[in-house]
């Protein structure tokens, strides 16, 4: 190959290898397959250094995947950009029904020297291992309601239905303890449920434990305490919304964030025809999971509960400012939708839109510590 300023490499990359693919800086220069290279650091590294002997300025890319960063973190160290692209934005032709790792990384390199590719926010080493703790919290809560779901079902199956007001609570043990079958066996499952549900009960108090000690000294810190200002926005909503879209300052404006939060009406419009369709549902599900769930509390009047006061002490005045502002707005706001006749859900999600906007203002004017 000859001498170029700059070239363009795609990467196909899986669990064993990563498929390599080279394409010149010049608009209609070659694209070439380089070939196929082991994962590990030191064969990244010699790829790197074999391309880069001439002198030319390095561009990599590869999609986002379970693969995870540290591909890009080291091509970082070696002194070269790399984007980590968004697969579900990445162009593709309709007719194309072949696709092997060869074409995909000939493809990625072609895309990124057109400039066609989405790249996506890597989060540093210390706000992924917080982002991991905490999806970890939420596996062992998705655990906890499963194995409560299975006792449940296994209940009504033999018609014992509980009459209390709420379940799990110490009234209902007691009502487990008391439930008795005529075969042996059952008593058995009875039992297992029960102690696989105090089990997963035990890992959600330990890992939320640890999800609060290990936010105390996150750099992050600051703006979780600040994001806890506005209602429905708790202290595990908060550390959700954070882990997950990092820094709010890299969106220059509050309907970025919504875009990216997937809170935005669908739109195909042609001509004179504007029709508008439910919410996209793109970006991060969990985040703007904890914004429909906080949502549904603005149905009430607006009003400083003891546990928002609680919140509230030691925090900046502009976040408490901005808090109470969004408040009463969206109290307003959800009454006035839902007197012009729009459903609950709808209502609830136009909420969860302007309270990302107003969570974008509390993240403007809190900045995060400088420790890492």
């Amino acid at each position: 190959m000859e001498d170029y300023s700059e070239l363009f490499i795609g990467l196909d990359t899986s669990k064993l290898k990563i498929s390599v693919a080279v394409a010149e800086s010049v608009r209609n220069g070659e694209v070439r397959f380089y070939g196929d290279i082991s994962s590990e650091p030191s064969c990244v590294a010699s790829m790197v250094a074999k391309l880069a002997k001439h002198g030319a300025k390095l561009h990599f890319c590869y999609e986002a995947g379970p693969t995870g960063y540290d591909l890009h973190r080291q091509l970082i160290e070696l002194g070269h950009d790399c984007q980590v692209v968004a697969p579900s934005l990445v162009p593709k032709c309709p007719g194309d029904r072949v696709k092997t790792n060869r074409r995909d990384a000939i493809s990625l390199a072609r895309l990124h020297r057109a400039g066609e590719l989405t790249a996506v926010w890597v989060p540093d080493e210390a706000h992924e291992a917080v982002r991991d703790l905490v999806r970890a919290r939420e596996s062992a809560n998705d655990a906890l309601k499963k194995t409560r779901q299975h006792l449940q079902a296994f209940l009504l199956r033999h018609g014992r239905i509980y009459t209390g007001r709420t379940p799990w609570t110490r009234a209902h043990s007691r009502w487990l303890a008391a439930q008795s079958f005529t075969h042996p066996a059952l008593h058995i499952v009875l039992a297992e449920y029960i102690q696989a549900i105090e089990d997963a009960g035990v890992r959600l108090e330990r890992l939320t434990k640890q999800v609060a000690e290990t936010a105390a000294t996150w750099s992050m810190a600051p703006v979780v305490d600040a994001y806890q200002a506005m209602r429905g926005i708790a202290f595990i909503s908060a550390v959700t919304f954070v882990v997950e879209i990092g820094d709010v300052r890299r969106f220059e404006t509050a309907p970025q964030l919504m875009a990216y939060l997937g809170l935005v009406p669908t739109e195909s419009s042609t001509g004179e025809r504007v029709k508008r369709g439910g919410i996209t549902k793109a970006g991060n599900s969990r985040a703007r999971r904890v914004l429909i769930e906080g949502a549904w509390t603005y149905r009430f009047p607006a009003r400083v509960s003891p546990a928002i006061q609680a919140r509230l002490d030691g925090l900046p005045r502009s976040a408490r400012e901005i808090a109470w502002k969004a408040q009463i707005r969206l109290c307003a706001r959800y009454r006035k939708l839902i007197m012009a006749g729009k459903l609950k859900t709808v209502a609830v999600t136009a909420i969860a839109r302007e309270m990302a906007a107003f969570l974008w203002a509390i993240g403007k004017e809190v900045a995060p510590t400088t420790q890492v």
